[in-house]
């Protein structure tokens, strides 16, 4: 990598940078590069992709809920608790004129 591609790297990322600045940025974006080269070099052919990685820590896990409608219609209910409302709706201050 060199400065024209980090310059041009800019462009595209519509970013403006001086000269200092993309001189300052060059060895970043190298050692970030080199990263994804690191994570390319592993070998996942084995490895079964993990729809929520986070389940798998269990120190940090969640049990799921069950996705499952556990009210009808509380519209009534929530209509109590509204300061101003009309034929089943919440009226709000209008705030674009």
């Amino acid at each position: 990598m060199d400065i024209n591609e980090v310059h041009r790297i800019a462009k595209l990322s519509r970013l403006e940078l001086s000269a200092s600045e993309a001189v300052a940025v060059l060895p970043q974006l190298e050692a970030v590069f080199a990263l994804v080269e690191q994570m390319q070099a592993v070998n996942t052919d084995q490895i079964e992709p993990l729809s929520h990685p986070i389940l798998f820590i269990e120190d940090l896990a969640e049990p799921l809920r069950v996705d499952a409608c556990t009210e009808s219609n509380a519209r009534e209910q929530n209509m109590a608790n509204a300061p101003a409302q009309a034929e089943g709706y919440f009226l709000v201050p209008r705030v674009i004129e």
